[in-house]
């Protein structure tokens, strides 16, 4: 069995022990399940922004510990003051040391559009992903059916959540549905957490051009993101190189500031 097929599995028990904890009556009763969202795919796109979704990760099943100490309100409000679009936060526990509570600390504390990271296998989770402030969910090719990606999307719409679609090959890309507004490129393929960067320039001219596209994992210099734009990708998803250090916040800035340098001196 595969990490990813590890993950999954959990994933089905454990949403199914939080449905009989946590009836859907009970999220709907939250104060953000009436709230207006904030787009992500408008942040990523905003000329004036960095189009970086910048994520908040503890631990992964490849790394282990990345980053056990710092908060989420410390990291992401570092995050938006460097100039970030937006957030994405890992709510994962078995493998990625993340919570639902992570999310909701990030979302008392900042404005711009959050992304919840986790495995989505069932609408309950679109319904927790609303109650604990999120603005756009993933959904992720590798572990759920065509159907299941059209009827997730379109019941994420009706709460007015965003998705984000991530493929790792172009065959996934049948899976694609109209509703979805981000295609992700996962340069990690979760299913052995190997990285390659080069997987976002080869499915690039794949993608069709309608759709706002990110490149995600592996982006460790502001020449790969520059490089990722000249190919065709909106933004791009940052965690680790980001986590892995003392103050996320000022790497993030660092990073930005670089990007932005180099992009003002090509012209």
């Amino acid at each position: 069995m595969t990490i990813l097929e590890k993950i999954t599995a959990h994933k089905i028990k454990e949403t199914a022990t939080r449905k009989a904890f946590f009836p859907t009556k009970l999220l709907e009763k939250s104060i953000y399940f009436e709230s207006d969202t904030v787009s992500l795919k408008k942040y990523i796109l905003d000329p004036s922004k960095s189009g970086i979704i910048a994520e908040f990760k503890r631990k992964s099943p490849s790394k282990g510990i990345i980053n056990a100490y710092k908060t989420p309100k410390e990291v992401t409000l570092g995050y938006m003051q460097a100039g970030a679009s937006a957030l994405s936060i890992l709510t994962d526990n078995e493998f990625f040391g993340g919570t639902s509570p992570d999310l909701e600390e990030a979302r008392k504390y900042n404005f711009c559009p959050i992304l919840r990271k986790d495995f989505i296998v069932d609408e309950y989770q679109i319904i927790e992903a609303k109650s604990i402030g999120a603005d756009a969910i993933l959904l992720i090719a590798n572990i759920l059916t065509k159907e299941q990606i059209e009827q997730f999307s379109s019941f994420a719409k009706s709460l007015g959540l965003e998705v984000l679609f991530e493929i790792h090959s172009e065959a996934e890309l049948a899976k694609l549905s109209d509703k979805v507004d981000i295609i992700g490129v996962n340069n990690r393929d979760l299913k052995v957490f190997k990285t390659d960067v080069q997987i976002s320039h080869n499915l690039s001219p794949h993608i069709p051009k309608e759709f706002v596209k990110i490149s995600e994992s592996g982006i460790h210099q502001p020449s790969t993101l520059d490089a990722l734009r000249k190919a065709g990708y909106d933004g791009c998803l940052i965690g680790e190189n980001f986590m892995k250090t003392d103050n996320p916040g000022k790497a993030c800035r660092d990073f930005i500031s670089a990007s932005r340098h180099k992009r003002n001196s090509l012209g």
